[in-house]
């Protein structure tokens, strides 16, 4: 026998129903705790533009799960860095073969919406740092016509300013906040520029860069490379002004092993590492004034490859991924030293780490040749790493970069 219900039965469960939809929603949200992009240098079509996975990261299981309308288009081809703006609001993403960063207004659901493209000064950006009201940029080489790939020279920086609201909104035609401004002229030269050039060397040596990161809170800026004929790496550093110039620090250029990879700094902005992938090692320095003091205890060991290294918020645990193991390293941070603790197994060829702002527990590496992205989620006690679930998650082809976001923190 059919039941049969009157009106105000009815109308009282379907106003029930909506509740618990409602309610099962509400909570589908709070769970995700963070929004990740991560890059990939190549997507399907004809014009073989870059894309952009965006992933929803579950609070409860780190469950890494791309929200419904990625991957995005990355606005150009072959994208390589990615930094997120000081508010987490907008994403800005290098585009390595057009010269360009676009710039992303981040949508309170994770969604990215371009907004604008502007091109960098030199040649074949690689790497993007974003630190109070500035955006660096590090080019492979310096501007046309004095370079080019068929006559390479020594890479550069350059220095964007990020607008305030008020600066952007007094731009013609008005922007949104978080806008690039033309970038910072550094007077010496009369360019929006400044050269990474190699001192006591031979005039032809080219000084091919790799990495660049801020420290104290954008204080100091530092790029590494290496030099293309003799193989020697180096360190340059920088000391910011207010108006977003650079201030070569003395005693820098400094040589750091042989092939400088990567490059990062604590929270606190005590402590520098510089990961060399072919001695596979890592060589730690203490910050003085933006001066650069090795520890007594460096260099520390990493896997075949170093390819990333990053430092939890906290700065009690540093995570190195190799490359060439296909694998992540965490280690211990006492005094500047690092310990390893461990070693876990990741996508193939991990290229990029990042670790979740929210409640700096997940873990995540980008693995180009993968073509995934890996999920650990962090014991805070002890430093051990448990797979997220469901990890790895499926990415566009050779992911190069992460970056992350605060869920809630976005302006839309």
């Amino acid at each position: 026998m059919r039941m049969k219900f009157n009106k105000p039965i009815q109308l009282l469960a379907i106003s029930a129903a909506s509740l618990l939809a409602a309610s099962f929603l509400s909570a589908c949200a709070t769970l995700t705790v963070d929004f990740v992009y991560v890059s990939s240098a190549k997507a399907a079509g004809p014009n073989n533009y870059g894309e952009i996975n965006v992933f929803e990261i579950n609070s409860e299981s780190g469950r890494m799960r791309q929200i419904v309308t990625s991957p995005f288009p990355s606005g150009g081809r072959n994208p390589v860095s990615e930094a997120v703006s000081p508010d987490q609001a907008d994403l800005y993403v290098v585009n390595e073969d057009d010269n360009s960063i676009v710039q992303f207004i981040i949508g309170n659901d994770g969604k990215l919406y371009p907004q604008n493209t502007v091109n960098t000064p030199g040649i074949f950006p690689l790497a993007v740092s974003a630190s109070s009201n500035f955006l660096y940029v590090l080019d492979t080489f310096q501007p046309l016509p004095t370079c080019n790939p068929a006559a390479p020279c020594s890479g550069s920086v350059a220095v964007f300013p990020i607008l305030s609201a008020t600066q952007a909104a007094a731009l013609t035609p008005a922007q949104p906040a978080d806008t690039l401004g033309t970038p910072v002229v550094n007077t010496s030269i009369s360019a929006s520029y400044w050269p990474l050039l190699l001192t006591g060397t031979a005039t032809s040596d080219v000084f091919v860069p790799t990495a660049l990161t801020t420290a104290a809170s954008g204080a100091y800026v530092y790029v590494t490379g290496y030099d293309s004929t003799t193989s020697v790496g180096y360190v340059f550093g920088f000391t910011t002004g207010s108006g977003g110039t650079l201030t070569a620090i003395p005693g820098f250029p400094a040589a750091v092993g042989t092939h400088p990879s990567a490059v990062t700094s604590d929270a606190t902005g005590t402590y520098l590492y510089v990961t060399d992938s072919v001695q596979n090692l890592v060589y730690g320095f203490q910050i003085n004034g933006g001066a650069l003091a090795a520890l007594s205890s460096s260099p520390f060991p990493t896997g075949g490859q170093p390819t990333a290294i990053l430092l939890d918020a906290t700065g009690k645990y540093a995570f190195i991924a190799n490359g060439q193991d296909s694998n992540l390293g965490v280690y211990s941070v006492s005094s500047g030293t690092l310990s390893r603790l461990g070693v876990y197994t990741t996508g193939t060829q991990p290229v990029a780490v990042g670790i979740d702002p929210s409640l700096n527990e997940y873990v995540y590496t980008a693995n180009f040749l993968g073509n995934t992205v890996s999920g650990f989620q962090l014991n805070p006690s002890n430093g051990t790493l448990l797979n997220s679930q469901f990890s790895p998650s499926a990415a566009s082809a050779n992911p190069t970069a992460v970056a992350a976001i605060t869920h809630g923190s976005t302006k839309k």
